[in-house]
């Protein structure tokens, strides 16, 4: 698109030709009153009262598009009196207790009727019963729904879920006198509000879905409400504390809504998390995983002398990637000083396979965000189960689907009806655990240029090709001759007479052919569904924009250096732009950080981890330490940003920084070492107290800065090795991963993240295997047994089960030897 001038209301501003109107002036300060629409959703025309006029006739400026030199005039007398007869009908019969609503005092329908200067109603209605509904994890009073449908579009554009629809209202018609007496756009959106309500798409009386609560964050009144915060708080006594989410990668800006917890305790709690909805959308336990807080702690100072003596002695120091990039910096300069093994599995591997990745790209990190996904129109996932290792991936992939019309592919062994529930424009391949290398090349075989790939890789791509003949058969038409009887007219006597004349016609008719096709060996040992290549083609018109999606599934792969270079030449030699899933929540910032060590040995400390003495936040160390939610510092995202988070909580114990003291190093606060990332590669020299965290009104991220990009040497040879076709696991296959709305021993310990651990499976899998949910099995791997329960997930489909790690209690990761699938027995106990 390019850059075209519009002029609303005598001012030139700037926009993309073919932008919305609404958008063009929100990014210019310019006020336009809007209800229903959301930004990075589809219009829906709900409400109206984004009535503007463009070049002399009355547009929506949610759904009206800029066009160069367009005029635009946002009042005139007949859109002020659309716009307050609008506010009076939303007015009508809704009930007068803003005194107790949850969402007085940010209320959009009481902002808007005072904006718009509503102070007597002149039509009337009568009103059927709407009682309130208990949908689970959110409470729908339908009284209090004035059916801007945000809720459902949010749902259905934002996340993927589609599990709200409007449902009718059961109320009778209007009086004929107000389609008379009122404006038209008042009366056509009264006549769909008096019809309508919310209702569930499953047609259950619980929703189910994946909880994450976007719905009731941007619904404008009191209608959607989050259960465990009704009639808990006013919004008018929060404090609203800016920070980044602590559970995944994604790093999406929340705000923790906090105040006291009670007259009788001057404690700070945490009430609520919000959210920019228009420019970020959260997860369940982005919204609901908020009270993690390592709570009542002190200074105990004989802990603390024998962490000190810990770490003067440690031969390793053993960690989790749930830390801040200033902690991870400690931990750094204290191996630097002490001489100790620095031990973080998941984040050496991620280390390790983005060297390997770098030596084909020339980069030290891969080259694109989310952003570029969410705005790309064909976007395929590998390695990953985007709905449960980062969210944000999926609502990402979701989005460029429903906004920009774009479409998919979903390679991953699990099946998943969340993903294949997008819609029709999404295909989700199956394929066999320990085959991720034969996808990566078919997606070189399908989209690079193979003229610039090294000649040994594109011979080996050309070797999976063969011409076979194959017998179709075709319809065809043939003309066919027959003598029918006709009458006619004798020239001689002038009478008529039946005579026998020659008529040909087209038939058709099927015939056996003989073609050659090619045969291409890599679509069956992917297992793609059948018709993949026409559906395929469908895809790709009108695509312009490509981005590849790689997860965690990659990094601990058997021939994982081997991935990370088929993802390099993917990047460099095809249009997809690339983008890792970061393993957990500052995988990437630790990556960049840490001279990381492999270490099979008991850990001499660890951090949030087992080890001889630990430090922990969950409160279940040695030494306790604070939880995210009561620290300042900064973490790297999935995005390449270094986002900033501040404490939503007090802490009275010690910090890493106070042993870092202890042992030679000097920082007042653990945030003096913000400004010292930037002595390494890709970070900045910026204190924390100048980094921002915020969204301007055209959707521009203003949080921390983003990594420069690391140049890095490449190799003289590009070439990617063979894999092995016939790697397969047998029998029972279980995959090491976490159910929505849970990621680590944190999600775990917050009480609005209520989940049993255990073995997931589908109902499938439950009907095959004869087992009941709640059942005790005995999984078996090479490297060990668990005994745990069987639970139903119906967020997965097919007969792979998995084993959570969100639970510590449950040691499933001991069965795992780095790849996150693994053959098991399965026994009844």
């Amino acid at each position: 698109m390019s850059e075209i001038t519009i002029n609303i209301d005598g001012k030139d501003v700037q926009t993309q030709e073919g932008e919305f109107i609404l958008n063009a002036a929100r990014a210019n300060d310019i006020f336009i009153p809007a209800i229903c629409y959301l930004t990075r959703c589809s219009p829906t025309l709900a409400c109206r009262i984004c009535l503007v006029e463009a070049d002399g006739k009355q547009v929506y400026a949610c759904n009206a598009k800029a066009k160069e030199g367009m005029q635009v005039t946002t009042s005139t007398e007949n859109i002020e009196l659309e716009r307050r007869a609008i506010m009076e009908v939303y007015d009508v019969n809704h009930p007068l207790q803003c005194g107790v609503c949850d969402q007085s005092g940010e209320c959009e329908l009481q902002n808007y009727t005072l904006e718009l200067g509503v102070d007597e109603q002149h039509y009337d209605v009568a009103d059927v019963a709407r009682e309130s509904i208990d949908w689970g994890h959110l409470h729908y009073d339908p009284g209090l729904c004035i059916v801007c449908e945000r809720c459902v579009t949010a749902c259905k554009d934002m996340i993927g879920d589609n599990s709200l629809k409007t449902v009718a209202r059961g109320a009778g018609p209007l009086a004929d006198t107000h389609k008379e007496n009122m404006p038209k756009d008042a009366y056509a959106m009264w006549n769909k509000l008096n019809k309508s309500v919310i209702g569930l798409t499953s047609g259950e009386e619980m929703l189910d879905c994946t909880s994450c609560g976007e719905c009731s964050a941007v619904c404008p009144v009191g209608a959607l409400v989050d259960t465990h915060y009704m009639y808990t708080s006013n919004a008018w006594e929060h404090k609203q504390i800016p920070a980044t989410c602590g559970h995944c990668s994604a790093g999406c800006q929340i705000s923790y809504d906090t105040k006291h917890t009670s007259v009788e305790n001057a404690d700070e709690k945490i009430y609520r998390v919000m959210n920019e909805w228009n420019y970020v959308s959260l997860c369940g336990a982005g919204r609901y995983g908020f009270n993690y807080e390592n709570a009542k702690v002190q200074k105990d100072e004989v802990a603390f002398e024998k962490a000190v003596e810990a770490f003067k002695n440690a031969s390793s120091v053993a960690f989790t990637s749930t830390i801040t990039n200033e902690e991870a910096f400690i931990l750094q300069k204290l191996k630097e000083k002490l001489g100790f093994k620095l031990v973080n599995n998941e984040a050496k591997s991620f280390q390790t396979f983005m060297s390997e990745y770098s030596k084909i790209s020339g980069t030290a990190v891969y080259g694109s965000t989310l952003k570029t996904a969410h705005d790309s129109n064909f976007v395929i996932s590998v390695g990953s189960a985007l709905k449960s290792d980062n969210p944000n991936a999926r609502y990402a992939l979701n989005n460029s689907m429903t906004v920009n019309k774009g479409a998919g592919l979903y390679f991953h062994p699990v099946v998943d009806p969340i993903i294949d529930g997008m819609g029709k424009s999404i295909m989700s391949i199956n394929h066999a655990p320990l085959q991720e290398e034969a996808v990566l090349y078919l997606i070189l075989d399908l989209f690079a240029d193979k003229s610039k790939l090294p000649t040994d890789v594109a011979e080996y791509i050309a070797s999976f090709h063969s011409m076979k003949t194959i017998t179709v058969t075709e319809t065809i038409k043939e003309k066919v001759v027959e003598m029918v009887k006709e009458m006619k007219v004798n020239e001689e006597t002038g009478e008529e007479e039946e005579v026998e004349v020659e008529k040909s016609k087209m038939v058709p008719k099927k015939v056996d052919k003989e073609v050659e096709v090619d045969e291409n060996r890599l679509l069956s040992i992917v297992n793609v569904p059948k018709k993949f290549d026409e559906n395929l083609e469908k895809f790709l018109k009108k695509k312009d924009s490509f981005t590849l999606i790689a997860g965690p599934d990659l990094y601990n792969h058997v021939n994982s250096k081997n991935l990370a270079r088929l993802l390099g030449l993917i990047e460099k030699h095809s249009k997809f732009n690339l983008v890792m899933i970061p393993t957990l929540t500052n995988t990437l910032g630790v990556s960049m950080i840490c001279d990381l060590d492999e270490s099979s040995e008991s850990a001499s400390v660890a951090y949030n981890c087992e080890g001889d003495f630990v430090l922990s936040a969950l409160g279940n160390g040695d030494l306790d330490m604070p939880a995210l939610n009561q620290q300042e510092g900064t973490l790297t995202s999935i995005n390449k940003r270094v986002n900033p988070t501040n404490a939503a909580l007090s802490y009275g114990g010690y910090e890493l920084n106070d042993i870092a003291n202890a042992l030679g190093l000097d920082s007042k606060l653990t945030i003096d070492y913000t400004v010292r990332l930037g002595e390494l590669d890709g970070f900045e020299a910026q204190s924390f107290d100048d980094l921002p965290n915020h969204y301007e009104n055209d959707g521009k991220e203003v949080r921390g800065y983003v990594l420069a990009e690391i140049s890095a040497e490449v190799d003289s040879d590009e070439n990617a090795k063979a894999f092995d076709e016939n790697a397969k696991m047998d029998g029972e296959i279980i995959y090491l991963a976490n159910p929505v709305r849970q990621f680590s021993e944190f999600t775990n310990k917050s009480t609005e993240l209520d989940e049993v651990a255990g073995l997931c499976v589908s109902e499938a899998y439950l009907k095959s295997h004869s087992l009941e949910n709640g059942d005790m099995v005995d999984v078996k791997t090479a490297l060990g047994t668990l005994r745990v329960t069987v639970v139903v997930d119906n967020k997965i489909d097919g007969e792979i089960a998995y084993l959570p790690t969100f639970d510590t209690e449950i040691k499933s990761e001991a069965l795992f030897d780095g790849y996150r699938f693994t053959q098991a027995s399965i026994t009844k106990g």
